[in-house]
């Protein structure tokens, strides 16, 4: 383990990003991800550690002009039990329900989750579904200097990201659902709590005169990163969810995936999930 020779606490985003900008920082949240990976020497400290849990205006949960924005800092828990979430985007609640423990929930940073880049990261499944973007801050020529991403384009491979050594997530954002839009999320693990997932399935669009249109599905621990189920979009948009649609879905949403074996589950099993979960949460919908 690296020896930490610096601990900083700012209370201003700039303040953050400014100290981002000099090099050799490690940022700590809720720890819930970190601490683990440095305890098993997956990962280590640089020679400052930032705690940013002081900085109010990234805990913010708001709607604004349209478009709902949450601060990195919002926990899983503040994010589930939010009224906002709640009237507008469900399906994120409903992931928080699923999500490890009380305590684990607490704590977990929703900017923690992203950033840690799991192909089974839980809440990514949700915004992914919602379609959306992270803003990204950084410090140039004196000044903070912000790049909004789709989350989709985010992930590079397991725990890797676009995110520069320089950058802090500081909010992730997107528009506010239709009053039409239904969201569904699914997960399956060895048990129900404290587990990570062995596959998760996140289905939304807007639902109008039967049928299903702007259609976004998302799969988690299926691939090398969460990803887009492009081909099981393409198979839903603008359908009617009879049985054969959804039965064309469920085999679309098995092209879409690339599982592996592991210790939690055969590439087999995961394929088979895959299809289970996708019909579930479409006869859901009907």
């Amino acid at each position: 383990m690296s020896e930490i020779e610096k601990y900083i606490a700012p209370e201003e985003v700039a303040e953050a990003v400014e100290a981002l900008g000099t090099g050799g920082v490690t940022i700590v949240a809720g720890g819930t991800d970190l601490t683990p990976q440095i305890n098993e020497g997956r990962c280590h400290y640089e020679p400052t550690l930032m705690n940013i849990q002081r900085i109010e205006e990234l805990n913010r949960i708001s709607l604004t002009d349209g478009e709902i924005r949450i601060g990195c800092l919002a926990t899983v828990s503040e994010i589930w039990y939010n009224d906002i979430i709640i009237e507008h985007a469900d399906i994120l609640c409903q992931t928080a329900n699923c999500f490890a423990s009380d305590q684990i929930r607490n704590a977990a940073t929703i900017g923690g989750n992203i950033c840690n880049a799991s192909p089974a990261g839980d809440m990514i499944i949700p915004l992914l579904v919602l379609g959306a973007s992270v803003e990204l801050a950084s410090w140039k020529e004196g000044a903070m200097e912000i790049r909004r991403e789709p989350l989709d384009k985010f992930f590079k491979g397991p725990g890797k990201t676009i995110r520069n050594e320089n950058e802090l997530l500081v909010a992730v954002i997107f528009d506010k659902p239709s009053a039409d839009f239904i969201g569904q999320f699914r997960k399956s693990g060895p048990r129900p709590a404290l587990e990570i997932s062995t596959v998760t399935v996140g289905i939304g669009g807007d639902l109008k005169d039967g049928k299903l249109e702007n259609v976004r599905v998302a799969f988690g621990a299926v691939g090398p990163t969460p990803l887009r189920g492009k081909a099981t979009e393409v198979a839903l948009e603008g359908q009617i969810l009879t049985e054969d649609i959804i039965s064309n879905a469920a085999a679309a949403a098995q092209k879409d995936a690339s599982p592996i074996d592991d210790i939690r589950a055969t590439t087999w099993y995961r394929n088979h999930l895959i299809a289970v979960f996708t019909e579930e949460l479409l006869n859901n919908v009907c």
